[in-house]
């Protein structure tokens, strides 16, 4: 267990370093050298440069931060609407159920990156109108797991229990019943970590996420495309970084499914 968490733990953790220390760094992501066009890599800059002269190892840097911002804030705000509105759709029940549930079937009906697309046309480029667009598609996933959850566990005895006694409503959902369906929606968090970043890199590779100059993996993959043939490390480097790191992310959900999953656990013992 400990060999399959390490390599993409540690990959994880790097990433997330990049991101949040990488301001204090000394880079130069937007310095444009003109004798510098398309160099590849050497000793002094192990990634070579872009079309503009630009350092493509402190672009890379650059687009971690952005990548995790998009990914972890979308993830943060799309669980816990989504685990909300789940948890009180199933709770309640009757005709305030069967409307969520038709909402959630009206979202279903698009796919969901075709309507983040559609949302970020709409709200124009920039990378609060990604987190927007992605959060409005990724809360369904959430709510729909959470109610599945709740309504297979609202008619145990503590449940009965604590509405005897009288406690309310939403103290019996904030204390007895998202306690109990925190493990499952924590996995459902880590894999919808490694599909916001996929998002947000294609939304900006389409150019309605972050804009020029700030960088971005999906955008240095566009601006890499022209190149392919005279320059491909325009592409490989960013390319290989949003491989690393939605791999790590998936293997980690993996790893933390297992730990979680209880019965299987006792199955297997």
């Amino acid at each position: 267990m400990m060999i399959r968490l390490g390599i993409p733990l540690g990959i994880i953790v790097f990433w997330a370093f990049l991101a949040l220390f990488g301001p204090i760094l000394s880079l130069t992501p937007n310095s444009i050298e003109l004798s510098n066009i398309l160099l590849p890599g050497s000793a002094q800059e192990w990634l070579g440069f872009d079309d503009l002269g630009r350092p493509i190892f402190d672009r890379l840097i650059v687009g971690a931060r952005t990548s995790f911002f998009v990914a972890f804030s979308v993830v943060a705000v799309s669980l816990v609407v989504g685990s909300f509105l789940g948890t009180v759709s199933a709770y309640l029940g009757g005709w305030t159920d069967l409307a969520f549930v038709r909402i959630i079937d009206i979202f279903l009906a698009f796919p969901g990156i075709l309507l983040a697309i559609a949302l970020a046309g709409v709200l124009g480029p920039g990378i609060d109108n990604v987190v927007i667009a992605l959060s409005v598609v990724g809360w369904v996933g959430y709510a729909r797991l959470a109610r599945a959850q709740v309504l297979s566990i609202k008619e145990r005895d503590h449940i009965y229990a604590a509405v005897a006694i009288g406690t309310r409503p939403i103290q019996i959902m904030i204390r007895h019943l998202i306690p109990l369906i925190s493990a499952p929606l924590i996995v459902e968090a880590s894999f919808g970590i490694a599909g916001i970043v996929i998002g947000e890199a294609g939304l900006s590779f389409l150019g309605l996420g972050v804009q020029p100059p700030s960088a971005s993996w999906g955008s240095m993959i566009r601006d890499g495309t022209r190149y392919m043939l005279v320059a491909p490390h325009m592409v490989i480097a960013p390319g290989l970084a949003l491989m690393f790191v939605v791999l790590a992310i998936n293997l980690l959900g993996d790893c933390l499914r297992d730990w979680l999953d209880v019965k299987g656990q006792g199955r297997r013992e």
